[in-house]
């Protein structure tokens, strides 16, 4: 496989993120950015959404795969575990949403919310020794949407 980047599909990236745990999230969305950018997406083609919440990025998400620009969606947040189950309520219905969105649009929705036990946890996902969740991601999305291109 070749290690220079394949110019990405026509078309607008959008990247809906959440407000909380913000140090992180800023990181995960930086490095989705920048690897766009690697890959040849124009900056004018990122399209970046703010919610309040994981909660809201699959409503979020679901909005912007409705516009005929975007080719793909690359939803990014940070749930940390707390003292009950609000985090399993909101990890785990964020992810369901997500892939309910992709599915049922068509347009690929890349999972970087990272659901985490503790926010240390986070912070080596988001640019420390485990990488950037952000990044990955927007590979992911980038994979997705030459796919798409390719079969329509």
């Amino acid at each position: 496989m070749s290690s220079r980047p394949q110019s990405p599909p026509p078309g607008a990236f959008a990247i809906v993120h959440s407000r909380y745990n913000d140090e992180v999230v800023n990181a995960l969305v930086k490095g989705a950015r920048q690897i766009l950018g690697q890959h040849g997406v124009q900056p004018g083609d990122i399209h970046v959404v703010e919610v309040p919440g994981a909660w809201e990025l699959p409503l979020a998400a679901a909005y912007l795969a409705d516009d005929e620009e975007v080719v793909a969606v690359i939803a990014l947040g940070c749930v940390v575990r707390g003292d009950t189950r609000h985090f399993e309520h909101v990890a785990d219905e964020c992810a369901r949403g997500l892939m309910t969105v992709q599915l049922e649009s068509g347009i690929p929705v890349a999972n970087g919310v990272l659901a985490v036990e503790r926010y240390e946890d986070a912070q080596r996902r988001a640019g420390g020794e485990l990488g950037n969740k952000g990044e990955e991601a927007a590979l992911a999305a980038l994979a997705m949407a030459r796919l798409a291109a390719s079969v329509s």
